[in-house]
């Protein structure tokens, strides 16, 4: 450990020390190296410094959240997997109204897909800081908002807020969830789905660009230990906690893994698309699943937040 390493973003303490070194080697948008930190004192790993400056640069027009029809068909089906669990959500919920907000949501295709679940739902809104995605998604009947949910003003309480794979790619992650609190109704839900750094593929291919770094697009990384400090520092709390499948991840280790022997290429196109992901993708969301039987930490957590009391 050193005092002069950088302020963890959650604890504030100096006493982080170098885990490990990481590469862009799914969009290739650089050539630096990105050196993750962890927390001396919560174990939290961090990306430091965040490329903050450099949003268009490393969010390139091809990415693949940035529209539905441009996402992969295993990124689909796996969200539609994810589906299952939102009928357990929703029906959580009183009342014979819902209103649902999802942060970074694109078009509010999975929306649709959480309204067909439920007769109830009666709003449905999408803050995402893609401005491609507004006109369909307005076109499906969401309400849209063009930015950060830190700067989305509202009047409007939510019973259901989905951020799914977004807490990771924030700089500040207590201070986005302390405001995304003051739009929860007292009895909602804050869905977050994000990467569990307690896993077997995160240690195996810790200094090999393990997918769950997506780097440099993840800033801040959890295991189920240190969110519940960060759900503490919002004002939250931690209502259920479950672990999922991370086929992605494993693809993108192995397919960079693979890439650097020079056993396959993926320079040429984001590796999503690699003709060798949604192959692969089928056989660790298989093998995550069948571990998680038997209680295998994998690398994704679902987190379910509500208010405290």
């Amino acid at each position: 450990m050193t005092e002069d390493g950088p302020a963890c973003p959650i604890c504030r303490q100096s006493d982080a020390y170098p885990w490990a070194i990481a590469s862009d080697v799914e969009y290739c948008t650089s050539d630096d190296k990105f050196q993750y930190w962890r927390c001396g004192e919560c174990g939290v790993l961090f990306l430091s410094p965040p490329p903050v400056s450099s949003l268009s640069q490393i969010y390139p027009a091809n990415y693949y959240a940035y529209s539905s029809n441009e996402q992969s068909l295993v990124y689909r089906v796996k969200d539609r997997f994810d589906a299952l669990l939102f009928r357990n959500v929703l029906d959580q919920q009183p009342g014979t109204q819902l209103r649902i907000l999802d942060v970074g949501g694109g078009d509010g295709w999975l929306l649709g897909t959480i309204r067909s679940l439920d007769k109830r739902v009666v709003e449905t809104q999408v803050v995402d800081m893609d401005p491609e995605a507004e006109k369909s998604a307005r076109q499906q009947g969401h309400g849209y908002f063009c930015g950060r949910v830190e700067d989305f003003q509202t009047e409007t309480r939510f019973d259901l807020i989905l951020m799914l794979n977004i807490i990771e790619h924030v700089a500040d992650p207590v201070a986005v969830l302390s405001r995304v609190r003051t739009m929860l109704a007292p009895t909602g839900i804050i869905l977050l789905k994000t990467p569990n750094t307690d896993s077997f593929d995160a240690r195996l291919f810790r200094n090999r660009n393990w997918g769950g770094f997506h780097c440099p697009r993840h800033w801040v990384l959890f295991n189920c230990e240190n969110f519940s400090t960060v759900a503490d520092e919002a004002d939250l709390q931690v209502r259920h906690l479950t672990y999922t499948q991370g086929a992605p991840f494993w693809t993108v280790s192995v397919l960079a893994a693979l890439a650097q022997r020079r056993a396959v290429s993926t320079a040429e196109r984001p590796m999503v698309r690699h003709p060798l992901f949604p192959v692969l993708s089928a056989i660790f969301a298989v093998f995550d699943l069948a571990r998680s039987w038997f209680g295998a930490k994998t690398s994704q957590m679902f987190v379910e937040l509500g208010m405290r009391g």
